[in-house]
């Protein structure tokens, strides 16, 4: 089982598990396929951060990576 921690850093839980990015990318993190977005924006935001900016509902990408295979750490 695999395990996500949602308070690292987007580009930290990337670079662990690069299939982390094809989901965010679903569930509405359109900017994260930019070029240089995830080098500079994803070092500073977190899923958290990201779900309150992009108004996406924390529960639904929680659920998301349930789906998915993930154990959720807060």
């Amino acid at each position: 089982m695999k395990i996500i921690d949602l308070n690292q850093t987007i580009l930290s839980l990337i670079q662990e598990d690069p299939e982390i990015k094809n989901i965010l990318f679903e569930l509405g993190f359109k900017d994260i396929i930019k070029p240089g977005m995830l080098q500079t924006v994803g070092r500073i935001m977190t899923i958290y951060k990201g779900s309150k900016m992009q108004s996406i509902d924390i529960q639904i990408i929680k659920n998301a990576f349930i789906e998915k295979g993930y154990n959720i750490k807060e």
